[in-house]
């Protein structure tokens, strides 16, 4: 029942349950259908629905604070707080990463943590960046590698900035033409818009007005750029993590030298599909580290932090 009062209050502060679902990595329908189950359980209306919109009932508004007390005993329940100082130090700091990191940023960054000596354990927790956001609000992980949340930083976590990924168009090698031609005469290999660096391509496809036809759809940037090596498609991804070169302009079809190798893609001997940069203004992805205030106690996290900060720092 502490998930279903943690939607409560979640729906509660957001006025909205497709913006519950996007902080809590759930549906709207789930989160409908858990908001149900609570005030059958509370035998009370907690909203007023009026089509897509929500507001707190009477009841809704009395019983907010108390949801937010329960929810608060429960995580002092579960809490650091009653560990020894020893034992704290040597518990596995929990650390979520979306794909990209894994393959792109965290074996650096955790060569320099090894380095530093005997290190807690670190249990790393694969996932997508809203899937990611969730663990951390159910305490499931102390810290997360991820997009910055379109939606906000919560109140008890901390954002710290790693760096700007630029994205840039790819399509199969030997693809002619400019973006518009690749988007009239290939299928679109989506990165997923349910996650927060897809929604921004879907952001900028609108803006632009770039109508594509709809291919395969999924969620990670490197998987997409197999997928377009395999001609399945041409694509819009961030490019620095999966070791395409930040300036497009250099590979692009028009573009009669060779691309130069920069520093994020020393271990690729060869740009193997065509790339294009985008018109308009840079788009980017923020990535960084949100972390739980709690967990930013343990001497360990903060230095864990510190070497993702200088891995990131060294890739600029």
């Amino acid at each position: 029942m502490i998930r279903y009062l943690k939607t409560f209050v979640t729906a509660a502060e957001t006025a909205s349950f497709s913006a519950a679902g996007a902080r809590l990595g759930l549906t709207q329908s789930a989160v409908s259908a858990q908001i149900q189950r609570l005030e059958d359980d509370l035998g009370v209306q907690l909203f007023e629905r009026t089509g897509r919109a929500v507001s707190l009932s009477d009841d809704g508004r009395r019983l907010l604070a108390q949801a937010q007390g329960v929810i608060a005993d429960y995580h002092a329940m579960r809490g650091e707080a009653g560990a020894s100082g020893q034992q704290a130090a040597l518990a596995p700091i929990h650390v979520g990463a979306i794909l990209t990191v894994q393959l792109g940023l965290l074996p650096g960054a955790i060569r320099r943590w090894t380095a530093l000596g005997a290190m807690p354990h670190l249990n790393i927790v694969p996932g997508m960046s809203v899937q990611l956001l969730a663990q951390l609000d159910a305490r499931e992980l102390d810290l997360a590698v991820m997009i910055r949340p379109r939606i906000g930083v919560p109140a008890d976590m901390k954002w710290l900035p790693l760096m700007h990924e630029p994205y840039v168009a790819i399509a199969p090698k030997g693809t002619r033409g400019e973006v518009p031609d690749w988007a009239a005469a290939l299928p679109f290999v989506r990165y997923n818009r349910r996650s927060y660096g897809g929604d921004l391509v879907e952001r900028y496809l609108r803006r632009h007005r770039i109508w594509v036809r709809e291919g395969v759809e999924l969620d990670e940037p490197e998987v997409i750029l197999r997928m377009v090596r395999a001609g399945l498609g041409w694509s819009i991804v961030p490019a620095t993590l999966i070791g395409l070169p930040v300036d497009a302009k250099a590979s692009s079809s028009q573009a009669p030298k060779a691309p130069k190798a920069p520093k994020v893609s020393r271990a690729r001997s060869a740009i193997d599909v065509q790339l294009l940069p985008l018109a308009g203004a840079p788009l980017t992805r923020e990535l960084g580290v949100l972390v739980r205030q709690s967990a930013l106690k343990r001497a360990a996290v903060n230095t864990l932090m510190k070497c993702l900060a200088n891995e990131a720092g060294s890739r600029a």
